[in-house]
């Protein structure tokens, strides 16, 4: 496989699908910098006490159910976390696969009305025990905990898999942003919250200590170094942050979250079957949330705003930003990456198949092409 199959996205071959490539040369140099994952600055789970592949579940979750549910505000992973540390511990003493798939699977108590495990109401079979593995009564599932019963009607397939599964993390994680937002809950606003927890399970206790973890999860998110931003710019910045750990898809990601994308990119990826972002879709999303509509493709964000050439160099850049990369830096036409100017020389970035959206070094990429300012 050449280096430019191996490191290369279709850009202008497809009349500009979908944004990012690196250039037929210095590929070897491309190619030595974006493998240096050590330095890469992003949210760890280890941070948060969350196994990385269940936190990255999370935040696709949170990113996607704007496409189900396109009047829900304020989800964001911390909630969905904060669910899932009561429920299952985040599928503690489980192995979860890239695909999210969680083996051994997680069931609860056998919904007799026994009162074992706490329940006092007995709960017929609904799967034939497909979920539960239980033929005569229910038993909940999977990280979330869903009923087989609520999670067949509710349940969406979160990773592209084209299968629904309470036992995959990615599928659950964005059943159970789904089922939270309702018809289209603020939950942002604290009271709204509050009753949306409630109806995930009735009990006052059982909310206390949901928000007792969102809180916490809260409090340990990094502000990745925004400093003093606000306003509008801190609406993208923490837009596009909170997608980190999000997977990369071919032509996937629109103003409301990540999606699938389309076939193929050089390397052999098929975005068909990855729910998430490629570049310029991370930043459609981003500025989407503040009303400003941009074109699909990197080439054409090079239009927005006031253009900052790249003889002005990094320094001229500020937090929000769009941040080119280009075959010849002085033609937009050849603008074949962009990312989302952070501060400090790092940007927020969906670099290329196989790796999520991360913050990256501004340098970590060849033929830096300037920016654009929008905000």
């Amino acid at each position: 496989m050449t280096a430019w199959r191996k490191w290369g996205c279709l850009t202008m071959l497809l009349a500009g699908a979908v944004c990012c490539a690196v250039p037929l040369i210095v590929l070897q140099s491309a190619a030595s910098s974006l493998s240096g994952a050590s330095s890469t600055v992003s949210v760890s789970g280890q941070e948060a006490g969350i196994p990385e592949r269940m936190l990255a579940a999370y935040r696709g979750g949170a990113a996607s159910v704007n496409t189900f549910v396109p009047k829900c505000r304020g989800m964001r992973w911390q909630i969905l976390a904060g669910v899932a540390r009561i429920e299952s511990n985040h599928a503690g003493g489980r192995a979860v696969s890239g695909g999210g798939d969680i083996t051994p699977h997680i069931t609860g108590p056998r919904l007799d009305g026994s009162g074992a495990g706490g329940n006092t109401t007995a709960f017929k079979d609904t799967d034939n025990g497909k979920w539960d593995g239980d033929t005569v009564y229910e038993r909940a599932v999977g990280p979330f905990q869903f009923l087989p019963a609520t999670f067949r009607s509710s349940g969406q397939d979160g990773n592209g898999d084209r299968t629904v599964d309470p036992h995959n993390a990615d599928d659950a994680a964005l059943t159970a942003a789904i089922y939270l937002c309702g018809k289209g809950r603020n939950l942002g606003d604290s009271g709204q919250l509050r009753k949306a927890l409630y109806a995930y399970n009735h009990s006052d206790a059982y909310v206390d200590d949901v928000r007792s973890w969102i809180d916490q999860y809260d409090s340990v998110q990094p502000d990745a170094g925004l400093g003093e931003v606000s306003g509008t710019v801190e609406v993208v910045l923490q837009a596009a942050l909170s997608q980190r750990g999000v997977p990369y898809s071919w032509g996937g990601g629109n103003k409301n979250g990540r999606s699938r994308g389309v076939c193929c990119s050089p390397g052999g990826q098929d975005g068909r079957t990855v729910a998430g972002f490629d570049c310029s879709g991370l930043t459609t999303y981003a500025f989407a949330q503040v009303g400003i509509s941009l074109p699909r493709t990197a080439s054409a964000q090079a239009g927005a705003g006031r253009r900052i050439p790249a003889s002005a160099g990094y320094g001229a850049l500020q937090p929000g930003d769009l941040v080119f990369y280009g075959y010849i830096p002085a033609r937009d036409s050849t603008i074949h990456h962009v990312g989302i100017y952070l501060g400090n020389g790092k940007m927020i970035n969906a670099p290329r198949p196989g790796k999520p959206v991360r913050i990256d070094p501004v340098s970590s990429m060849p033929d830096f092409a300037g920016g654009a300012r929008l905000l």
